[in-house]
């Protein structure tokens, strides 16, 4: 079984940045594509970025040139770097690993608040 336990979110200013980090525990990490994903209140979740076991990397664009992810297979650990954090960025950001075989799995973290002021 997977769990996804995520943390970094806090409070930031406009302009600032946070890293957050979702640690990843069960087998074969290293095949799971993972992600980031956002939801704020009354809205449904969206994507913010991936990166698959290649390490190949999708992005929101909304996100673009702000935000970076990465992974560290040793450590079983995904990474979202956010720079340059605007108001729009508040959210509950959620870590997700997907796996495309025998069948389509989702495991979704609790998810961690990010609120960024003006």
């Amino acid at each position: 079984q997977v769990q996804l336990v995520e943390s970094g979110g806090g409070l930031v200013q406009a302009g600032g940045s946070l890293t957050l980090s979702c640690t990843f525990s069960g087998n074969m990490f290293s095949l799971y594509r993972m992600g980031w994903y956002r939801q704020a209140p009354g809205k449904q979740r969206d994507l913010v970025a991936t990166v698959n076991n290649g390490h190949d990397t999708n992005y929101a664009d909304s996100v673009k040139g702000r935000f970076t992810i990465s992974r560290n297979n040793a450590k079983n650990t995904v990474y979202l770097q956010m720079n340059s954090l605007k108001p729009g960025d508040t959210s509950v950001y959620f870590c997700n690993a997907h796996i495309g075989w025998p069948t389509d799995i989702d495991y979704w973290g609790q998810g961690t608040q990010v609120t960024v002021s003006s």
